[in-house]
């Protein structure tokens, strides 16, 4: 299958597909506990078929042209993934998210990533705004937002309930115009 590169450190972005079930399995159960401190995939992710029917969702949600999930590989190891959780056509919204193994954390994945996946939902797809939805308490998903370029829209006070805790939901977004103005900045402050 297909692999973009993400860099020069053999990081790679591609489909995270069900045949990948075994591989998503061992992710996640080296990474519960951490990955399971703001969102609830681990809690879905318990064995084997779990791991399979979270897969046939967004194979599913890929079929219907109303989301996408990817995982991302350093060396050859599946660390993490990015996904398009929500994917509307129509109103040409869709909604982004990711997860991390905690070796893989602090290297840029997530940025460079979703940075691959914005350029080609707005570029290719032509969607008008990318939102990114987080607990307030997930300090360094705020921080991947912030470094997209995102603006914060608000807060959902007491909004999600995550293992018995209502937490707070931060909603970012970045619009079209304001993506495409930035990488031109990018690219003119490159040269």
């Amino acid at each position: 299958m297909y692999a973009t590169s993400l860099g020069d450190d053999g990081a790679e972005l591609r489909p995270l597909e069900v045949w990948h079930a075994a591989e998503l399995l061992a992710h996640i159960d080296r990474g519960r506990d951490f990955i399971g401190r703001h969102i609830g995939l681990p809690d879905a992710i318990r064995d084997l078929d779990g791991a399979r029917a979270f897969l046939r969702s967004y194979a599913d949600k890929r079929a219907a042209d109303s989301g996408s999930l990817h995982g991302v590989w350093l060396e050859g190891t599946l660390v993490g993934g990015l996904l398009f959780r929500v994917w509307d056509t129509a109103a040409g919204v869709c909604e982004a998210g990711c997860w991390l193994v905690p070796e893989a954390a602090g290297r840029g994945l997530v940025t460079r990533g979703m940075r691959t996946m914005l350029d080609w939902a707005f570029d290719e797809r032509g969607m008008h705004r990318a939102e990114w939805r987080v607990s307030s308490a997930n300090e360094p998903s705020v921080n991947v937002a912030r470094r997209l370029g995102m603006t914060r829209d608000g807060v959902l006070r007491e909004h999600y309930p995550h293992r018995g805790v209502r937490t707070d939901t931060e909603i970012w977004s970045v619009l079209a115009p304001e993506w495409r103005a930035a990488r031109a900045r990018t690219v003119h402050n490159d040269h």
